[in-house]
């Protein structure tokens, strides 16, 4: 299978079922609140010649790799360096404007792949993982490795991990970062094989250094106040679009999209409701889509996404 607006810096997931959610031919005013490498931006201005793009990234190298390639469309498309939580102020957008917003929650195939970024478990690349680079005031995994005390750490792979041995875990980066602290991606390696034992798949070490990833760059809180944003930016029959890789982004965005569907949010037995007493739009997917078998095949990153779309009143 040929991967649709796939480059060598990343091949965006499931595109085919994110335009047709988004309906960019409809023309209007889009925003991609993670834009990456540009891939879904590209396939939305292509399929919508009336359509315009804000495309928001915090990552300079994202937003200089996806600025060439969206040159062509001119003025339609106006990239903005932003975390996404900020991306409607930053943007300057008015509330009940876009006609679409799309938010691709995983990382790009560059970041993974480009190990100065720390982003990987392959030996030798540092613990670094934050999206925006070094900036000022960001702590990095390293940092928080080497920083946090030992219920924080344990609390940190629990509950973005799902780490059922995330105390042990926690416990053991505490004994080794006493002798050496934490700087490549083989000390916190050893950590999981001491915790794990030394047959830990790559699973395994891949979901614990997403958890970090998930810390250093706050992106549950970052989903948190996303959502309320976008929600109240969207034009009547707006349409949101977020593609989850991970099981607490996928619940907070099913939750949400759920609630803002129902006419009555009250806690039950209220003998009146006291709520906004109407719902805000309907679900579009009333359960997540998934990547096709034949796109897993081709792009194994894939595998995990969970695409879901509700469409504002």
């Amino acid at each position: 299978m040929t991967l649709p607006h796939a480059t060598g810096y990343h091949a965006p997931v499931m595109v085919r079922e994110v335009m047709d959610l988004l309906r960019p031919e409809r023309g209007g005013t889009f925003l991609d609140g993670t834009l990456g490498g540009g891939g879904h931006a590209e396939a939305l201005l292509e399929r919508g010649p009336e359509a315009r793009l804000y495309g928001v990234d915090r990552d300079p190298d994202a937003l200089a790799e996806a600025g060439e390639r969206l040159a062509r469309f001119g003025p339609r498309f106006t990239p903005v360096r932003a975390n996404f939580a900020d991306a409607v102020e930053a943007a300057g957008i008015a509330p009940g404007t876009l006609d679409g917003v799309l938010l691709d929650l995983g990382i790009s195939s560059h970041q993974i792949d480009e190990d100065a970024r720390g982003f990987t478990f392959r030996p030798g690349a540092p613990l670094d993982m934050r999206m925006g680079q070094a900036s000022a005031g960001e702590s990095s995994a390293a940092d928080l490795l080497n920083e946090l005390d030992e219920q924080e750490l344990a609390n940190l792979f629990y509950r973005y991990g799902e780490e059922k041995r995330s105390r042990k875990l926690a416990r053991i980066v505490l004994e080794m970062r006493a002798v050496e602290p934490f700087a490549i991606s083989d000390q916190l390696l050893s950590a999981i094989s001491r915790t794990l034992g030394p047959r830990a798949e790559a699973a395994d070490k891949a979901r614990i250094f997403q958890a970090l990833r998930i810390a250093v760059n706050g992106e549950i809180q970052a989903l948190e106040r996303a959502l309320e944003s976008f929600r109240e930016a969207l034009a009547p029959g707006g349409v949101f679009a977020v593609l989850a890789y991970h099981s607490l982004e996928d619940r907070l965005v099913k939750n949400a999209f759920r609630d803002w569907s129902q006419e009555c949010v009250c806690p039950p037995g209220l003998p009146v409701c006291r709520c906004r007493g109407r719902a805000l739009g309907r679900l579009m997917t009333r359960k997540p889509m998934n990547a096709t078998p034949e796109e897993i095949a081709a792009n194994p990153r894939a595998r995990s996404a969970h695409l879901r779309g509700w469409s504002a009143a």
